[in-house]
């Protein structure tokens, strides 16, 4: 069981910037495609970032194009996978997540991690 961990959140201005990292505590997601969500208050958790395996192909939601970065690193040593997010209004703000996830489809599977919060406010 692959537990994701989530970490890089806080409270920012707009027009700020935050890089989010998901951490897969040690176990390898270097096959598997993964996917970046976010959850508001009230509504339904979605997808804004995908990435594919190897890291050449991504997929944006239209909100976020332009501003966020999906990226990962598959060696050893870090085995991560960030979201860098720049020019950040108010509607970013959310419960970020991340998860493996079918890339064709952009279903996510396995275990959701904790998540971690983004607050853009002035």
């Amino acid at each position: 069981q692959v537990r994701l961990v989530e970490s890089g959140g806080g409270l920012v201005q707009p027009g700020g910037s935050l890089r989010l990292s998901c951490d897969p505590s040690g176990r390898s997601i270097s096959s598997s495609a993964m996917g970046w969500f976010r959850q508001a208050p009230g509504k339904e958790r979605d997808i804004v970032a995908a990435i594919d395996w190897s890291g050449q192909k991504t997929q944006y939601a239209d909100s976020v194009k332009g501003r966020f970065t999906i990226s990962r690193d598959n060696t050893m040593l870090k085995n991560m996978v960030y979201l860098q997010m720049d020019n950040l209004i108010p509607e970013d703000t959310a419960m970020y997540y991340c998860s493996r996830i079918t890339y064709d489809d952009l279903r996510p599977f396995g275990a959701w991690g904790q998540g971690t919060q983004v607050t853009v406010s002035s």
